[in-house]
């Protein structure tokens, strides 16, 4: 039992990792296809990863678990809410990487650890220790800052930070596995994004008159989204919502070198100061998490 626990431990710390890194790069992707608004490109997001998902789910065999969500009406309502919390999420990334707010969507990215945490407590139960409640406030002290310094609520990060905390927190509830519910909540969003295609879509989503180099970017959307999504939520499943926290920072981490050294973004001191105290947060909580497994570690030899 324990060695399948360690198991199922691995796993999830890899499919973290693997998820993170590929957020991280992602907005190198975003900006490739800066000529869209975000709206036309959140609609090629939904829709080729939907086929793409559809693909995979016929070759993985995945029928029988979505058959057995469907039929759940409590299931379906919380993938729904996780489905719209997605698009918000992914709608709102978008649109501060192509308008040059690279930098404040990564603050959200390593914000969104610590609200991970808040809500492994306020949810799921799960016990903060006195180093996790230290990290906490020192993130919300570097928000403070940023309120003072830079005389504005820095709402990009909040905004991510809990739009995909929320949704990490639904799908760890639910009980239905990562790929067949990513196919029904992209399902659910599907004809929304159709229409919007057809009837809005500018110059930019006919693929009949792009040329070859833009609709292969289109295409790739669904590779971009569905790939580290399937590896967050396999995630999710098998190790516990704060500890998925300890690998976020790889991500905006990423986007923050990104930001700063190949876009050039501006980073004004108050900004610096805000990084700094969320950082030294991220610093604690990765002590104390790493002291909390090898302690486990300890006693499950013990035991």
């Amino acid at each position: 039992m324990t060695a399948s626990l360690d198991q199922q431990t691995r796993a999830g710390v890899l499919f973290a990792i693997a998820a993170y890194s590929m957020w991280g790069f992602a907005p190198m992707y975003f900006k490739l296809l800066d000529f869209m608004p975000a709206t036309e490109i959140l609609v090629h997001r939904v829709v080729w990863s939907a086929i793409l998902l559809l693909i995979l789910v016929v070759l993985r065999n995945q029928w029988p678990k979505i058959k057995a969500a469907i039929t759940s009406r409590n299931v379906m309502l919380i993938l729904l809410a996780a489905g719209l919390l997605l698009a918000a999420n992914w709608l709102l990334f978008i649109w501060a990487v192509n308008n040059d707010q690279l930098l404040e969507a990564s603050l959200g990215y390593y914000i969104n650890p610590l609200f991970n945490i808040l809500f492994g407590r306020l949810f799921l139960a799960e016990r903060l220790r006195p180093m996790q409640k230290a990290a906490v406030v020192l993130a919300i002290t570097g928000v403070a800052i940023a309120i003072a310094g830079l005389g504005y609520l820095p709402w990009i990060a909040l905004v991510l930070a809990i739009s995909f905390s929320l949704y990490g927190l639904l799908r760890k509830k639910v009980a239905v596995d990562s790929m067949p519910g990513l196919f029904i909540e992209t399902s659910m969003m599907l004809p929304a994004a159709v229409v919007y295609w057809l009837v809005f879509g500018g110059e930019g989503s006919n693929m009949l008159t792009n040329d070859t180099y833009s609709n292969t970017l289109l295409l790739l959307a669904g590779v971009i989204t569905t790939a580290p999504l399937l590896c967050f939520t396999a995630a999710a499943r098998r190790i516990q919502y704060s500890t998925l926290g300890f690998f976020q920072y790889i991500g905006p981490s990423i986007m923050f070198l990104l930001a700063v050294f190949y876009y050039q973004e501006p980073l004004d001191v108050a900004r610096l100061i805000t990084f700094g105290f969320v950082w030294t947060g991220l610093v604690i909580f990765c002590l104390d998490s790493l002291r909390n497994y090898r302690q486990q570690q300890r006693a499950a030899k013990v035991g």
